[in-house]
């Protein structure tokens, strides 16, 4: 399996409901060092995974939604604990409709799978792996 990997960074400010959370139930900020990874068994026409510029730019572009914002104020995640995990679902989901779109170009619709990791710091991530098929 081939991949291709880009990153980028998006700051927010959120908080948690739940005891689970202990101080994070207050409003809090964090900054996310975000890698997409885009996965093809074989390579494209051009023999790449994915236009990587384009890729980079429908990163930034996604993220950029959410950069510099109170998630706690935004209707779609309303009830929503955003939670690293969720965040990086959320984050998939969003590039996989980009790419639905044809926004990551014509033959990033036959890639096989894409993988979020969102980056809390440099000792804590966590990921979101999904199927592009189907």
């Amino acid at each position: 399996m081939y991949s291709i990997n880009v990153r980028d960074h998006f700051m927010i400010a959120h908080s948690f409901r739940g005891e689970t959370f202990g101080p994070a139930q207050a409003l809090h900020g964090a900054t996310y060092v975000t890698d997409a990874t885009f996965y093809r068994e074989a390579l494209d026409a051009d023999g790449v995974v994915i236009d990587i510029a384009l890729a980079t730019e429908v990163l930034r572009a996604t993220l950029g939604r959410y950069n510099l914002k109170n998630l706690d104020e935004l209707p779609e995640f309303a009830g929503e604990n955003t939670t690293t995990e969720f965040l990086a679902r959320h984050i998939a989901d969003a590039l996989a409709q980009a790419i639905d779109r044809g926004e990551l170009g014509e033959s990033a619709r036959t890639l096989d799978r894409l993988r979020i990791t969102l980056h809390e710091s440099h000792v804590a991530s966590a990921a979101y792996e999904r199927s592009l098929k189907g």
